[in-house]
């Protein structure tokens, strides 16, 4: 089997293929970070094969890394640890091109990006995209058609990404459709990300954006002079060796035991090995945090010519320092990197250093009370091995579980009513409700905060990061929730608008508020205990409203809500993808639908406790109410780099 060559068309694509994870700075003159300054090259106009080697050499390839053994020597050993590992998605993280691996539909679907037609096709057990440059792009007519294998698959949970080769060595480009899983839908790869809607997107290379986290003992081989790369990693996705380090050694240790006769000693054992719940706690935290962060690397890293110097159980701080927005006089380094990309911080950050896009958990913990102790660390919650796969929340931890562990006076029921003021045993008595809420954004939904927080109205003034009770109690007030804290908590009075005062904080936010704001309002429209706390009679007039928001993520995920609020108001063949002003306005039908639904069980009482502004019945008021809070939308660009 010989690939065909694809020079014109890949050159021409690499305009589409569009950012994923973003990277993290880097500093100094040449330096090197995330999707820096050699991200996305596609030059080399051959991705033809002569021969199988070839072939084999434009995929990059597991199982050539010094010092490390590859997870299927551990199962040898270790074989319940390995079935766990195997069911999580760590392990699929990313995946050869398999059955069983590709979840998106490659039966002969067709799809168009920006002047090209992708045709979607599966041969036997291998996946392939046919490529075709349409109309204006060669002067009125069509191009020929070009073809490019899978090369890689990245994702398993939330969505698919997948790569094909560009001729660069064995570099993977990025396609530039996502396979949404719960939607079981290709939708166009920017539609995913919170971007300015008309943002141009650099190109994406695996390679050196995701290999460095998404693959186990990468070694990135970047040759700058040819400008093409010969990759390499122990696994693909995140195996043993990621959290455990390099175990060529460990191995070969234990074999010689075995043949002869001896049993191992787990002291001697873990010289060779290391057990992330045997190390300290902030060593064992940062075996997480060196993917879990926003961290800072330049060339002198190693990055991409050859790999990071950390192994587990290192001091990541050595290496690649974890960015603190607050501790900024301590960090000179990021002096030039801010220089440069002055916004850099408010893609990544609240306005008080507390991380808020999803994947830099690590940023969050270390700022947070209970880390700062000494014994707190993400295995005060997490297992990956006595954990199910969603959360990968240690079993005996869920729940309050991880919290009473230290804060012992908690599993008296008497204590928890008291410090929450909520029905024990309801949303509103869960620690991590109020102490952990879903602040932080990614993958097309609102994710738990990892820095240990209290709600604090003075906060979301200063910061404009929505509190816990306004994110549970969707239909009060900021006022309603500044008097709460006062009477139970002793906070300070806060100056607040008419509107904060007046609207409710959800639908004040989620129509008036930043394109980041209204991402974490569309979700928690959607999400179980607020609506249990709020009713949700009311929330698809709200909800209606934000299916015509200038940003597709926003539109997808306060589609994502409505179908699970009442799934009848989302308008027939509605699609998120489209850009607002390439379809008709949505808002009107929902409302007018949704206020022949409801009747009069939907309705808004204004003033300080509740102000959420519909009123089924009076369909024209509340459009009218709605759309005021839209026309002072906060315009200001955002883009939250996951």
């Amino acid at each position: 089997m010989a690939w065909t060559n694809i020079g014109a068309t890949v050159l021409s694509l690499a305009m589409l293929w569009l950012t994923g994870c973003s990277g993290e700075p880097s500093r100094g003159a040449g330096a090197q970070g995330g999707g820096g300054a050699d991200g996305g090259f596609v030059t080399n106009q051959n991705v033809g094969a002569e021969s199988e080697v070839r072939e084999v050499e434009l995929v990059p390839q597991a199982g050539k890394v010094v010092s490390y053994a590859g997870s299927k020597e551990c199962r040898e050993c270790h074989e319940k640890e390995y079935g766990s590992w195997h069911q999580s998605y760590h392990r699929s993280m990313t995946q050869l091109p398999v059955p069983g691996a590709v979840l998106g539909d490659f039966n002969g679907v067709v799809l168009t990006n920006q002047g090209h037609r992708f045709t979607l096709e599966r041969r036997a057990d291998e996946y392939w995209v046919k490529i075709q440059r349409l109309g204006e792009a060669v002067g009125g007519g069509e191009s020929e058609v070009e073809e490019l294998p899978l090369g890689l698959v990245t994702g398993s949970h939330h969505m698919q990404v997948y790569w094909v080769p560009n001729g660069m060595g064995n570099a993977q480009m990025g396609f530039p459709f996502t396979w949404l899983i719960p939607e079981k839908r290709w939708v166009p790869r920017n539609t995913t990300f919170i971007r300015p809607p008309q943002m141009e997107h650099r190109a994406e290379t695996w390679n050196q954006v995701c290999a460095r986290c998404h693959a186990t003992g990468a070694q990135p081989n970047y040759d700058r002079e040819s400008r093409t790369w010969g990759t390499q990693m122990a696994d693909l996705g995140i195996a043993c060796e990621a959290c455990h380090g390099p175990g060529e050694k460990h191995v070969a240790e234990q074999r010689v035991l075995k043949r002869e006769g001896k049993k191992p000693d787990p002291k001697v054992a873990m010289t060779s090995i290391v057990h992330p719940e045997k190390l300290e706690a902030s060593r064992a935290s940062q075996v997480c945090g060196f993917c879990h962060s926003m961290k800072w690397f330049d060339r002198n890293e190693g990055w991409p010519l050859r790999g990071f110097s950390y192994r587990p159980g290192d001091d990541l701080e050595k290496s690649t320092p974890v960015i603190r927005p607050k501790q900024l006089e301590k960090q000179p380094w990021l002096t030039n990197v801010l220089a440069k990309n002055p916004d850099i911080l408010q893609d990544f950050f609240w306005g008080d250093g507390m991380i808020r896009v999803s994947g830099r958990e690590y940023n969050g913990l270390i700022e947070s009370p209970c880390y700062k102790g000494g014994h707190f660390s993400c295995l005060s919650c997490h297992s990956l091995h006595g954990s199910e796969p969603n959360d990968q929340l240690a079993r005996e931890k869920t729940g309050t579980g991880a919290c009473v562990a230290c804060h012992e006076r908690f599993r008296s029921e008497t204590e928890v009513a008291k410090h929450t003021h909520h029905r024990v045993g309801g949303s509103g008595a869960e620690c991590y409700n109020c102490h952990m809420p879903h602040t932080t954004y990614g993958v097309l939904s609102a994710i738990r905060s990892h820095q240990i927080s209290s709600p604090r109205v003075v906060d979301q003034k200063a910061t404009g990061r929505p509190n816990a009770c306004n994110l549970c109690h969707l239909d009060k007030t900021l006022l309603w929730t500044s008097g709460k804290l006062q009477e139970w908590y002793g906070h300070t009075e806060v100056g607040l608008s008419a509107e904060e005062r007046e609207v409710a904080d959800s639908v004040r936010m989620g129509l008036s508020g930043d394109a980041g704001q209204r991402a974490l309002v569309a979700w928690h429209l959607g999400w179980g205990p607020g609506l249990e706390v709020a009713g949700r009679e009311w929330v698809g007039a709200v909800l209606g409203a934000m299916l015509d928001d200038p940003y597709a993520a926003i539109r997808c995920v306060a589609e994502r809500s409505l179908r699970a609020v009442s799934p009848g108001l989302v308008p027939s063949g509605y699609d998120y993808t489209i850009p607002v002003d390439g379809r008709s306005a949505v808002m009107g039908g929902v409302i007018s639908a949704w206020s022949r639904t409801m009747g009069d069980r939907a309705h808004g009482g204004g003033g300080g406790a509740s102000g959420i502004l519909v009123r089924a019945g009076d369909e024209e008021g509340t459009m009218g109410r709605l759309r005021e809070l839209i026309s002072r939308r906060d315009e200001r660009v955002v883009r939250l780099r996951e």
